[in-house]
């Protein structure tokens, strides 16, 4: 009787299996299934297909030219692909977009996209039912009108620009192709790209948690001040002003720095702390944001980013910039609660080495903001809100529980763009260079003290560029050291650095949770490149070190010089 039940089951599963693909198969080829049955079918696309593109071109001296197209049929991508740069000259990128089960017989759908002179159809096999159409500026588009293409995986759904020679496309599932599109114009221009993706929007990107290296160690390279633009940018202050025999170009000499030192360093994790982005020179700060992605990502390496007072001077706000980075491979950055003030107010937990559950380090990121909100009693930059507080002693006293788990000492360790108030106070001990003077707020919310009292070991900020040293916070009354604060110094080239004695660098922390010992040291683009500068033990047994002796021939801060 069972062997009869289980002959009649696996018959029906079969004849069940065999039917489901015989209407996949009929379903794909001539769309036999109504609409609200195929679009439960797994190839279908959830949302939109891209039916055509155009390329429209208007100057203010043609009152007949026209950037506009018909807003119910064509959505326009909002890039002007002359950046704003030329006084009379516009021009935009159009795509007609439809949901699956909207298109009708006559619609086609877009496959493929390339720029260049030559018609791609020329010595290349093309299908019977799909046509290269040329559109303008050089753009050549691959239609299809087979019942199924929408469902295919070559389906193009969704269309974007980015720009300069230097420009990569980073998201999953997309991809930019041939040469920038052929525009009329000065050839110094940023040349504009088109990029597209293909298939549906539900990719998820690798974002793996960052965990502590079966030897027990972790290293964190910060990355201060990068202040990359759109195009390769212009340097400022560079030493020397060349590179490699030719004229300094900020970005690339930027990124060959960042890159050496991740080739040379290998991190286990990646701090951006802020001004990534040169808002006045990066009028799209999405191609600015993916070129450091870009290195990050091929490197495999996680990272996180917090905002400064430049990333969000141009024309996307902080929020729109997180909602792009948090989608990125190996990002693990967030924008954070809503109900405090700021973008980027979050925690990231570094697990214990093996398979391990347990934190072993917990990295807190808060927001500085940027400039004054109260210029005329507070001038000068913003300062840690009160909510922000608030939530960072909820959330730190919430975690301590769950820190306790973990059978080595435990490390708290923060980092924010802005530096706070203490970092300006000449009796403080400090070890490396103090160069020009402290721009933190002046209004004190005592961030600080807040910081202190939830044990955390040390804070890192960036911003003021020519500033690299770290410094003792003690208790004023029992002299007992507290907390480090450190700068990491300005890494970026499109940044200024026009103080004596100032290069370009880079802070590493190396962190053995075996002993529970930080050790923090700085390496140059130029110079002494190979070396470990200023290395100093910052934490040891998971105990916050007193400040060495300082040398006889240190530099004095500027306030008391």
């Amino acid at each position: 009787m069972t062997r009869r039940i289980v002959r009649s089951l696996t018959k029906l599963v079969a004849a069940v299996s065999f039917a489901f693909l015989v209407v996949f198969f009929l379903d794909r080829n001539f769309r036999l299934l109504p609409n609200a049955v195929h679009e439960y079918m797994p190839q279908h696309n959830h949302g939109l297909v891209v039916t055509d593109i155009a390329i429209t071109k208007c100057s203010k001296v043609n009152i007949f030219s026209s950037c506009k197209l018909d807003a119910e049929i064509w959505h326009r991508i909002d890039k002007n692909l002359y950046l704003g740069n030329t006084w009379v000259s516009s021009a935009y990128v159009h795509v007609q977009r439809k949901k699956e089960e909207e298109l009708t017989t006559d619609d086609k759908v877009v496959i493929d996209v390339k720029v260049g002179s030559i018609d791609p159809s020329i010595g290349a096999k093309v299908e019977a039912d799909a046509k290269w159409e040329s559109r303008a500026a050089g753009l050549w588009i691959l239609r299809s009108d087979k019942p199924h293409a929408s469902d295919s995986k070559d389906a193009v759904t969704a269309v974007d620009v980015l720009f300069g020679d230097d420009a990569y496309e980073v998201r999953p599932g997309w991809e930019m192709r041939g040469t920038a599109l052929r525009l009329d114009g000065d050839r110094h221009l940023t040349p504009a790209h088109i990029t597209f993706r293909r298939g549906s929007n539900d990719k998820f990107p690798h974002q793996p948690p960052p965990r502590i290296k079966p030897n027990g160690k972790f290293k964190i390279m910060q990355l201060a001040d990068i202040h990359l633009s759109t195009g390769v940018g212009h340097c400022r202050d560079a030493i020397p002003n060349e590179y490699e025999g030719g004229p300094c170009e900020a970005d690339p000499r930027t990124l060959d720095f960042v890159s050496r030192l991740l080739e040379d360093e290998n991190p286990d994790l990646v701090v951006l702390s802020g001004d990534q982005v040169n808002g006045g020179t990066a009028p799209d700060v999405q191609t600015a944001i993916f070129k450091y992605a870009h290195l990050l990502i091929k490197q495999k390496v996680p990272y996180v980013s917090i905002f400064g007072n430049h990333d969000d001077e141009g024309a996307m706000s902080r929020a729109a910039q997180m909602k792009i980075i948090e989608k990125l491979p190996y990002s693990l950055s967030s924008a954070g609660p809503n109900d405090i003030a700021g973008v980027g107010n979050y925690y990231v937990e570094v697990l214990a080495q093996g398979k391990s559950t347990h934190s072993a380090l917990t990295l807190y990121f808060l927001d500085t903001h940027s400039y004054s909100p109260d210029e005329r009693h507070f001038p000068g930059y913003d300062w840690v809100k009160p909510s922000q507080i608030d939530w960072f002693k909820q959330t730190a006293q919430g975690l301590k529980r769950k820190h306790k788990e973990y059978t080595h000492i435990h490390m708290d360790l923060a980092f924010i763009h802005i530096p706070l108030p203490e970092y300006a106070i000449p009796e403080n001990r400090f070890v490396g260079s103090w160069r020009e003077g402290v721009t933190a707020p002046v209004y004190n919310t005592h961030f600080r003290d807040a910081l202190v009292e939830a044990g955390v070991v040390l804070v890192s900020c960036g911003h003021d560029h020519a500033n690299e040293y770290c410094m003792l916070s003690t208790d004023e009354e029992k002299g007992k050291p507290e907390l480090w604060m450190c700068y990491a110094g300005g890494s970026g080239f499109g940044g200024y650095g026009d103080y004596p004695g100032f290069t370009r660098e880079v802070r590493f922390f190396d962190i053995d949770m075996n002993t529970a010992r930080i050790i923090t040291y700085k390496r140059l683009e130029y110079g002494e490149t190979d070396k470990r500068v200023d290395q100093q033990i910052l934490v040891d047994g998971g105990n916050v070190m007193p400040a060495p002796e300082p040398p006889a021939d240190q530099q004095r801060p500027p306030e008391v010089v």
